[in-house]
């Protein structure tokens, strides 16, 4: 296990209207208030209008950044940096899933960042030192970014999707009312779903030895995913089903999993290629990599994939059939994302291989590798993605 230091001051507000004590968390920081949200459905449903007399309760005056699309882009979050600028804005407040979030971390970021937010992202030699304070109302459990200190974006001029890291931006609250996600369409619930379980196996896949607490928390994690995410997609509206997956995407990101231990990421980063070049749903794209780089690097240490299949899939072997286990248990991931009804290979998302080339060097922009704890090069990249095809 490794040296570690956990801190995450995030304040976790979960359970039925807590929207409604929206105004009173943001009134502790700020007067003024911009608002990023992830769709028209926000205005539409009456979740805006209640968290607006939420905050004109608490005396804080509020400013929208609309239509917040799917793998969000830099030009929204310069935009909102304006906004905030304007109107002397103090605090930023996310409403929907992860795309609005990372958008708001960015532009709460970008409104204290010397010199232009973009230059933070996708590299490690320029970091924040300060940020405005931000926080969520989280309707879509997907990418766990209402609790974590990273923020992904697409610079729509280049095509490439790049991630920023720092405390600085992890929200101060996150309020999580399960009720908001039952009238997603079943698709992106898929999609969240894959997502949370994404994150949960890049923690897992890892080179540290000795982890065998966040090894079994990580795997009950991963076996409440699997199992509720189809509950989800047959009885939407039902609660407790919700809150469950609410649950499980809070923790994937938020440190805890992670600490002691280094995860890869490897898979994430590809899949950044994909949805910057062809912007598919990121869990969508999850869906068509994790299988390919598993079949890629398990024999860089078999011992971990082995147990991924005898832990979460319950994948039984005898002695000498390690190989078989490993081929079951991906197996068993495909099959289970086919069950929500995404894709397992690129062809099914639409994806020829035209660009397969262009995305496995695009993947080496700024890195020297891609993944931590299973390095890869771009002929690496290639490779998996060719096996993804």
């Amino acid at each position: 296990m490794n040296n570690y230091v956990y801190h995450n001051p995030g304040k976790i507000i979960f359970g039925r209207g807590c929207e409604q004590s929206i105004g009173e968390e943001i009134a502790r920081y700020a007067k003024r208030c911009l608002i990023v949200l992830g769709g028209p459905f926000i205005k539409e449903n009456g979740l805006y209008d209640r968290v607006a007399a939420s905050l004109e309760e608490a005396g804080v005056a509020y400013f929208d950044l609309e239509n917040i699309v799917p793998n969000p882009r830099l030009a929204q979050v310069y935009e909102g940096i304006e906004l905030c600028r304007q109107h002397e804005i103090g605090f930023v407040l996310a409403i929907g899933g992860g795309s609005a979030i990372d958008t708001a971390k960015s532009v709460a970021a970008g409104v204290r960042a010397e010199g232009d937010i973009w230059d933070y992202f996708g590299t490690f030699t320029k970091f924040l030192t300060d940020a405005l304070p931000c926080g969520v109302l989280l309707t879509l459990p997907a990418t766990g970014s209402e609790s974590s200190n990273c923020a992904v974006l697409t610079n729509e001029a280049t095509g490439l999707k790049r991630s920023l890291f720092s405390d600085h931006i992890i929200p101060r609250f996150a309020a999580l009312n399960p009720e908001l996600s039952c009238s997603l369409p079943p698709y992106q619930t898929a999609c969240g779903s894959a997502d949370i379980l994404a994150h949960l196996m890049e923690a897992y896949f890892t080179a540290t030895d000795h982890v065998d607490l966040t090894d079994r928390l990580l795997e009950a994690a991963m076996q409440t995913v699997i199992h509720y995410a189809p509950l989800a997609l047959r009885y939407p509206h039902d609660y407790d089903v919700r809150a469950e997956l609410y649950q499980a995407a809070n923790i994937t990101n938020n440190g805890m999993l992670m600490a002691g231990r280094l995860g890869d990421w490897g898979s994430h980063n590809i899949e950044h290629e994909i949805s910057g070049i062809y912007d598919i749903a990121h869990g969508a794209g999850l869906a068509v990599v994790f299988p390919a780089w598993m079949r890629y690097v398990w024999r860089r240490k078999p011992e971990r994939f082995v147990q991924f299949a005898r832990r979460v899939f319950r994948v039984d072997y005898a002695p000498g059939q390690e190989e078989w286990a490993v081929e079951a248990g991906i197996a068993r991931l495909e099959a289970f994302y086919r069950e929500l009804g995404l894709p397992t290979r690129l062809a099914e998302a639409g994806i020829d291989g035209s660009r397969i080339q262009e995305m496995a060097d695009n993947a080496m922009i700024g890195v020297e590798a891609v993944g931590m704890s299973f390095p890869l090069q771009a002929e690496d990249v290639r490779r998996i993605l060719e096996l993804a095809r």
